[in-house]
């Protein structure tokens, strides 16, 4: 019995991969175009596929502005700090949506009224019809903003650490510095495992110098 020619795999799956023109169907396009979409850590859907995307990352870079964080978990609450705020935003408009609908099929019965009167009468009975939906809606709110919050609290805890740690660190290592400038030395920071920039350095002994003109100077104007 002759034996089998040995199947290449790998090139089976380049040429079926050649035939695929992606989903057809639109059920399939729309999960598709979700993808895209989704928040690259946790997988979750932040933007909708009715929403501007560049608006959303114009959100969340203003977040990370206003933040600045360092390291994952500063980053990882910025994050949430952004979607969370999203979320909100998306709510109000939700809100305004539902009634703005409903109050378009709901019959007047005050044709004969003015304009504002109408108007007013409208709302108060989308309201009455949509009681549930904005029940619901307003659940939801609260819970984002709790949500909103906390992490809000938690990144202000974790970056004053941070920042109370980095102080002393500085101070440390400008204490260091001085020594070795008074023996006419040269102190490498990173050989004791500073990670501070040029930069914060300087700006770290400028600031003490500032403090230290205004004390003396104030003791001066006290004598």
């Amino acid at each position: 019995m002759s034996a089998q020619p040995e199947i290449n795999r790998a090139e089976i799956n380049r040429n079926n991969a050649q035939h695929s023109t992606g989903p057809k169907t639109e059920a399939g396009k729309w999960r598709s175009s979700l993808n895209a979409l989704r928040h690259g850590l946790t997988g979750q859907i932040v933007v909708m596929p009715n929403e501007d995307l560049a608006a959303y990352q114009s959100h969340l870079k203003s977040f990370t502005v206003e933040y600045n964080p360092k390291g994952a978990t500063e980053a990882q609450l910025v994050q949430q700090l952004a979607d969370t705020s999203w979320r909100l935003n998306r709510a109000a408009s939700l809100e305004a949506n539902l009634l703005t609908l409903a109050a378009a099929r709901l019959t007047d019965p005050l044709t004969e009224a003015p304009d504002e009167i109408q108007h007013v009468m409208a709302i108060a009975a989308a309201l009455e019809s949509q009681s549930k939906a904005l029940m619901n809606l307003s659940l939801h709110t609260q819970r984002l903003s709790r949500q909103f919050e906390r992490t809000a609290a938690q990144l202000r805890d974790l970056q004053r650490i941070r920042l109370d740690l980095e102080n002393r660190q500085l101070d440390d290592l400008v204490d260091i510095i001085k020594m070795y400038e008074s023996r006419g030395e040269t102190y490498n920071p990173s050989q004791d495992g500073f990670v501070f920039t040029k930069e914060e350095i300087t700006q770290t002994i400028q600031s003490r110098t500032r403090r230290h003109l205004a004390t003396e100077a104030f003791r001066t104007a006290s004598a």
